[in-house]
């Protein structure tokens, strides 16, 4: 259980997250996380990083049975070691594959999005159900996923997507069987990881300067209606019901 790095293919590390029993991860382990995968990115043998899971989910998110034990202290260290995470994924200083299975939520969202590559299984689904859950915040990166009314219309209803929605949006580069997706994520990988080195570096770095939105002052931005939420109280009122009527 935890965070494991493997770096067995030339070029290519894979990081993989384990935490039963859906990969709801608590502050320490989004802290591993973003150490791991900024290990990889700094290893100069490494060309690409595959983020992988174990498990029948990729991403349930947050531990929020942590933070309803630890209130606002647990929140506000959830919402920092979420933002170490998606931004290790995204400042890595190679390219970075996603290979999803079953579901990807809320935090797994703030994983994907910032990815720059996302392999699926047939079965993945993709939302953000931050309403459902007392909080904001990941639609800066669910943005990065489907056009803005799509957006709009999942944030506000807690509902998902499929991998093969995404792939339609062209945000999902392969949808394929699940018991094909590490081989297809692999690939992937592989073909990115026969490029130079070096270039590839110069490449992460320019793409992500032309991006248009900030990733990381966006996230902080929603995150401050995630406090103010919890200061009015309606945050805490809405985790009090997590866990009921058949919610995970």
């Amino acid at each position: 259980m935890g965070v494991s790095t493997s770096c067995g293919e030339k070029g290519v590390c894979v990081v993989t997250v384990d935490f039963p029993p859906v990969n709801a991860l608590p502050v320490a382990g989004w802290s591993a996380l973003a150490d791991a995968v900024r290990a990889a990115g700094r290893d100069p043998e490494v060309r690409c990083v595959v983020l992988a899971a174990e498990g029948r989910g990729f991403n349930a998110g947050v531990d929020i049975k942590e933070i309803q034990r630890g209130g606002d202290g647990a929140l506000i260290g959830a919402n920092h070691a979420c933002a170490e995470a998606f931004g290790a994924v995204y400042d890595c200083a190679v390219p970075v594959v996603a290979a999803v299975q079953g579901f990807c939520l809320g935090g797994g969202i703030g994983l994907v999005g910032n990815a720059d590559a996302i392999v699926a299984s047939e079965d993945a689904v993709f939302g953000v159900p931050e309403l459902d859950r007392g909080a904001l915040g990941a639609a800066t990166h669910l943005a990065r996923l489907v056009p803005q009314h799509l957006m709009r219309a999942l944030y506000y209803t807690a509902r998902t997507a499929t991998a093969a929605d995404l792939h339609a949006h062209g945000s999902v580069w392969r949808v394929v069987p699940r018991e094909g997706l590490r081989a297809a994520a692999l690939g992937l990988a592989r073909e990115i990881a026969a490029k130079d080195g070096q270039l590839l570096r110069l490449a992460k770095s320019a793409l992500n300067g032309i991006d248009p939105v900030d990733v990381r002052r966006s996230y902080r931005f929603e995150q401050g209606f995630t406090f103010e939420a919890g200061l009015g109280g309606v945050g805490g009122r809405v985790r009090a019901g997590f866990g009921e009527e058949g919610r995970r």
